[in-house]
């Protein structure tokens, strides 16, 4: 009789968890389908969006293990003007939308069929003359993952072009078909400054510097005939989250059309680390990492990334702000903010705790306050009046 009871209660318990496990996977499938709008534009012009497919011919890909020409994606956000009217472009059209996690981890994410733009495809260019931002991704993701930046600086008066890097990103379209990433584009092995792994760090960031001059001269080609002729400056910027931070770096060291760059919370490599950096630049970091020379409240340094940042700092000419942003983490610079993500997920991809559209708001400003210094000579003080406005982000400026 009492073996009989046991195995009830076993059965019973076995029912009510897998019952709380279907009731979970539908409450996260309810919330993943909720839509989700970008935030809004904070600048005076409207946002339109277009994409390309360049081929560097006379490059050979070194990641391509056919070695043929190096190609690339690259999503334009531009200026519109404020009355701009249209449609709306999908967030990931087409074979983007296999950005999102595959299941099960995607019935813990928003639906990107669900997530709406505020770009409009294809919209005319606004009147005026506007300075072009490169915009690098980290390793494995890809520009459209970071739209709610790129609309955001567009919206500015700047030329946004969000390249992403073949063979590293998780994935990329390229005529018409998907191409994954493989493992000389995305090392497993890309993980701090010891060894073999920084020398494949070093390695990548000329090869992701080399694709940003290169985006940045097509860009600049359009200025010269079709859609933007005579609408765009000589200068040169570039901003990239991670590992296309680092990147971002390198190329303005080798660029001298660069005004600026901006590393978003990056491990820096390449030359740039020991040759410094003659430009101005900016860091942002999380509060758990040292990208900023300056390890945050919950950091704890195991690839060397303070030791790395400080030797640039030193090395460095050119004026440099560094930025740590309490209650973020790693993802926070992404659109991975915006995005419904359910627990357990959440706190196994790096976001911190603070308030996703916050994070986005203080990147975005920081960012355009010091694109506004560097291409426009706006003052300083665009920079450093957003301590009062930010008092939870720590900013380091120039003496």
């Amino acid at each position: 009789m009492r073996r009989h009871r046991w195995r009830r209660r076993v059965l019973i318990g076995i029912g009510s968890v897998l019952v709380l496990l279907a009731w979970y996977v539908m409450a996260m499938a309810a919330f993943g389908s909720r839509q989700v709008v970008l935030p809004a534009l904070s600048g005076k012009y409207q946002v339109g969006r277009t994409s390309f497919e360049w081929v560097d011919a006379g490059r050979a890909d070194p990641l391509d293990p056919h070695h043929g020409p190096r190609r690339l994606s690259v999503w334009l956000w531009y200026p519109a003007p404020a009355d701009a009217q249209g449609p709306h472009p999908a967030y990931t059209p087409g074979l983007w939308s296999k950005l999102a996690f595959g299941a099960p981890a995607g019935w813990f994410e928003t639906d990107f069929g669900k997530i709406r733009v505020r770009s409009i495809d294809g919209a005319a260019v606004a009147d005026g003359r506007f300075p072009v931002v490169v915009l690098e991704p980290g390793m494995g993701f890809a520009a459209p993952q970071y739209s709610a930046l790129a609309e955001s600086i567009a919206s500015h008066g700047y030329v946004v072009a969000g390249l992403t890097p073949t063979y590293s990103a998780n994935l990329t379209v390229l005529g018409g078909q998907a191409v994954p990433s493989n493992r000389q584009g995305n090392p497993p092995d890309l993980g701090g400054h010891t060894g073999e792994a920084e020398q494949t760090g070093d390695r990548l960031a000329t090869e992701w510097a080399t694709d940003a001059r290169f985006v940045a001269d097509q860009v600049q080609a359009l200025g010269r005939t079709g859609q933007f002729a005579g609408k765009l400056e000589p200068q040169v910027a570039y901003v990239g989250h991670s590992y296309g931070g680092a990147s971002s770096l390198e190329a303005c060291r080798v660029d001298p059309r660069c005004a600026g760059a901006v590393d978003l919370d990056g491990t820096q490599f390449g030359k740039v680390v020991d040759t410094g950096l003659a430009k101005p630049f900016m860091i942002l970091g999380a509060e758990d990492s040292c990208t900023t020379g300056v390890c945050g409240p919950k950091a704890t340094d195991q690839g060397g990334e303070q030791a790395v940042a400080a030797k640039l700092l030193k090395a460095s000419t050119g004026p440099h702000w560094q930025v740590v942003v309490t209650g973020a983490h790693h993802m926070n610079f992404t659109d991975y903010d915006l995005y419904f993500i359910g627990p357990p997920l959440r706190s196994l991809i790096g976001l911190g705790s603070i308030n996703p559209r916050q994070a986005l708001a203080i990147q975005n400003d920081y960012v355009t306050a010091f694109l506004d210094h560097t291409t426009r000579n706006a003052p300083t003080t665009t920079i450093t009046t957003l301590q009062t406005k930010y008092p939870t982000a720590q900013l380091t400026a120039p003496r």
